[in-house]
């Protein structure tokens, strides 16, 4: 059973992956397509297996990088929008007051537009660790929960892309105002009586941020042909995901 849906999986993958089609026609055709093209071969190879995924993955982390790295693909995303730090959200109400609303919002604002910088760089370090994924790790991602190949990214590259985001993430906040207007916020905030210094570590911060939001637009992704029956429009969609 595990090579009849490894197999079916390949057909899936490659589907998708070589499909001149693929943006227009839907996935929902693509999968039609699929069904014709299971039967041809009578056989197939387990670095063949492994080579469809790698190509179906690199499909997939493009797609999340893409979605991010858009204008406003944080900023305008609840999901994932990077929220004003703790000790600035403390003093909020207090900036408001003293009229740096405008400040305030410009700040949460450059701090998004910072991530949305950095982000494309994460494109190259997944595709790296695909490039890198062995046959056991195929069958784990196949074979795991809602969010297996997003923990395989995750420990496959989170401390690479924290080294890389980081100083990407510190330049883009100079360029875009953040550390500027931070600065202009806890000199306010100092001149408020009893109200404490916001003490932020700012590329920590955003870069902690930027790559959280990635890894839950990529388990978003994962997880709908996973967990939701609905999703599952074919038969052949019911076959791989419903016998794990």
């Amino acid at each position: 059973m595990k090579n009849r849906i490894l197999f079916v999986l390949f057909g899936v993958l490659s589907i998708w992956v070589f499909s001149t089609t693929f943006v227009a026609a839907g996935f929902q055709d693509i999968l039609k397509g699929a069904q014709k093209m299971i039967g041809t071969s009578d056989s197939i190879s387990e670095s063949e297996i492994v080579e469809g995924l790698k190509q179906a993955l690199e499909i997939g982390t493009g797609k999340a990088v893409d979605l991010v790295s858009k204008t406003g693909g944080y900023y305008n995303n609840p999901e994932i929008k990077i929220p004003l730090p703790g000790s600035v959200q403390k003093a909020e109400k207090l900036l408001r007051g003293v009229g740096f609303g405008s400040k305030v919002d410009a700040f949460e604002l450059s701090m998004n537009n910072a991530a949305e910088r950095a982000a494309p760089e994460a494109k190259s370090i997944f595709w790296d660790a695909i490039k890198k994924m062995k046959i056991d790790d195929a069958k784990k991602i196949l074979n795991g929960g809602d969010d297996e190949a997003t923990l395989f990214f995750k420990d496959k590259t989170y401390g690479r892309l924290q080294e890389i985001f980081e100083p990407i993430v510190k330049e883009s906040m100079g360029e875009v105002g953040v550390t500027r207007t931070y600065q202009d916020l806890n000199a306010k905030v100092e001149k408020i009586p009893f109200a404490d210094s916001l003490n932020v570590d700012l590329d920590q911060y955003v870069t902690d941020g930027a790559l959280n939001g990635l890894f839950q637009m990529l388990a978003a992704e994962e997880k709908k042909i996973r967990s939701d029956p609905a999703a599952r429009v074919t038969d052949l969609l019911k076959k791989v995901f419903g016998n794990k």
